[in-house]
């Protein structure tokens, strides 16, 4: 849990990406199909600033129209009359451009939500091919959430940055920097008056922006905390009452609920009180611009017509500047995301595959390792000079203390990690010479650790052979001793087992994985103490069975209880990851070495 809270730490300072050029370019890369669309983009944002710009004009031209028939009118004593001559054409004009503009910033929005997506699913399918192509070391290294994190906020955060930030940015910089022309084309005081106050508008922004994502980091780092607690409490709640530990529990549960309140109440003020702090700034500024414009309105400087235009193109020059400290922390905060991950994209991947692979279907499950050396890094081997020959059908035991290297020998036999040099044989065959599916599926694991998909019982014990009829599945299950427990559900083979399966106990999850192995009836099986989850008969029970499937093919039998494996052909001594005694059960207790220790301590 603390390694957890400290990547999400880790996560929240990482908001400035090291090279946002490099990044942008590698995003517009990724997508080679969108390239058009984003160039749509751009022309759209264009034609939506040019007709935001032009608007205001207009609508100057109309008012001063309208407002010198009034002025007209009332000089003559009669009164005013619009019609087509006097305005209306000038008023279908500007709805016109209105309505056009309108038209640009839906598609803009459009075609800027349909790139951002299409990018978002083109990097989450390359996500998910990478995730199949990086070596078991890659997850060894990294935490779940830091993964899972690559693939479900960063992209997203990417994705909502370029439909709104990104898109923002674009518009704002052409509205902001027209409007300042047109401004600067009608008044030049009251153009720096505006420029005063937005200066002063973008200083507090940006130190309230600062402000406020330090304690939203804050109040991220409570909401970690609580939810590690809540996650805690609900999967240790049996241990939790056992020890008595209820009230200790809701004391930390209180205690993290209170931090994120207190982190809470200061994120939302800053957040909430910004708005009016910097609204506050720009409407004083926009007073003392509508006092001084009504002198110039006085004196003959300006028309009604253009003051009315003044304020439009003020609120269309004023948001965008205020809001651009936001903006490109936005901005930011997602190129620093991709930045993420574009790193995990150039991890280093599993060797490839053998040009021309060797084929060994159906092995008669003849093993041998020849001077195998490996470690999981190159500074530090683990394993070194393993040598060991195993002859088709024979049993063997690898023993030894808890990191001893067991499942380690394993996972180089299933190619899970490569050697560093020497060969491991199947059938006399280089196992680094065939292709990675055609190796493993000469072999069936039964793990300590189970694990269920979501899905039917059926659907489970046919995961390595979906093709398998009903009747096979059944018949596998009943090998397993299973078939019993599954008919007294109320669904029997067609319950749906969520994705923990908690709604069967360990012990009947660990039969399913047995019979999903017996199902798929391979040459080579791996047990990782198999039986350690079911009581003693049943355990007798699967014992046979497994006797049974064993016969004729080869097993490797990671062991903790010795007993079990006292008939095995090959026992394998392990120690700091090498071989230091191999034998037969007689042979290793006659020789009185670490395997006779180990086994008199457990008979003592």
């Amino acid at each position: 849990m603390d390694t957890e809270k400290s990547y999400l730490e880790d996560e929240l300072e990482l908001e400035v990406p090291k090279n946002g050029l490099k990044t942008m370019k590698r995003m517009w890369d990724s997508a080679p199909e969108q390239h058009l669309r984003l160039l749509l983009v751009m022309i759209s944002v264009v034609c939506y600033t040019l007709f935001s710009i032009v608007s205001p004009l207009y609508s100057a031209h109309l008012v001063d129209l309208i407002w010198n028939g009034v002025k007209e009118s009332a000089a003559q004593g009669t009164v005013f009359s619009f019609s087509w001559a006097r305005g209306g054409r000038e008023l279908l004009i500007l709805f016109l451009l209105y309505s056009v503009t309108w038209l640009f910033y839906t598609a803009q929005n459009f075609l800027m939500a349909g790139f951002a997506e299409k990018l978002n699913l083109n990097l989450r399918e390359q996500i998910s091919r990478k995730l199949n192509r990086l070596p078991l070391s890659y997850f060894d290294g990294h935490q779940p959430g830091e993964i899972l994190s690559r693939a479900t906020n960063d992209l997203d955060k990417m994705s909502e940055a370029l439909q709104t930030g990104l898109l923002k940015l674009f518009t704002s910089v052409g509205l902001a920097a027209g409007s300042l022309i047109m401004m600067l084309r009608y008044n030049l005081i009251l153009t720096a008056v505006f420029l005063v106050f937005t200066g002063l508008s973008m200083v507090l922004t940006n130190i309230f922006s600062g402000k406020t994502l330090r304690f939203s980091a804050r109040r991220q780092r409570a909401m970690s905390r609580l939810t590690s607690c809540v996650e805690e409490s609900y999967s240790g709640r049996v241990i939790i009452r056992a020890f008595n530990r209820e009230e200790e529990s809701l004391a930390s549960m209180k205690e993290a609920s209170e931090e994120l309140a207190r982190t809470s109440i200061q994120a939302e003020f800053l957040a909430q009180a910004i708005n009016p702090a910097i609204r506050f700034v720009n409407r004083t500024g926009q007073v003392l611009i509508a006092v001084l414009a009504g002198k110039f309105l006085i004196d003959g400087a300006l028309t009604v017509g253009a003051i009315q235009a003044f304020f439009q193109y003020v609120y269309q020059a004023a948001e965008p500047l205020t809001e651009a400290s936001y903006m490109i922390n936005s901005m930011q905060s997602a190129l620093a995301s991709m930045e993420h991950i574009y790193r995990m994209l150039d991890e280093e991947e599993i060797t490839e595959e053998p040009e021309h692979p060797v084929s060994v279907s159906g092995a008669r499950g003849s093993v041998e390792f020849q001077d195998v050396r490996f470690g999981y890094s190159p500074d530090h081997i683990l394993m070194k000079q393993i040598s060991f020959s195993v002859k088709p059908g024979q049993k063997i035991a690898i023993v030894g203390n808890t990191g001893a290297g067991k499942t380690t020998l394993i996972n180089l036999l299933m190619r899970f990690y490569e050697v560093n040099s020497g060969r491991i044989l199947l059938d006399g065959e280089d196992t680094a010479q065939m292709t990675r599916a055609e190796l493993r599926k000469n072999f069936g694991m039964v793990l300590q650790d189970t694990w269920l998909f979501g899905g039917t019982i059926a659907e489970n014990i046919a995961y390595g052979r979906p093709d398998a009829s009903r009747e096979e599945v059944i018949a596998a299950a009943k090998a397993a001793h299973v078939d019993f427990f599954i008919r007294t559900l109320p669904k029997g083979y067609d319950t749906i087992l969520d994705n923990e399966a908690e709604n069967i106990s360990v012990g009947q999850r660990q039969l399913l994985t047995i019979a999903r192995v017996m199902l798929c009836n391979p040459p080579v099986l791996i047990l990782d103490e198999a039986t350690s989850s079911v009581d003693t008969r049943t355990e007798m029970a699967i014992g046979e069975a497994m006797q049974s499937l064993m016969k004729g093919r080869t097993s490797f039998v990671i062991a903790h209880r010795l007993s079990t494996i006292v008939d095995a052909d090959l026992i394998l001594v392990m120690k700091d990851g090498d071989i230091i005694e191999q034998g037969s059960h007689r042979e290793l207790l006659k020789a009185g070495g670490a395997y006779a220790e180990l086994y008199n301590s457990q008979f003592a």
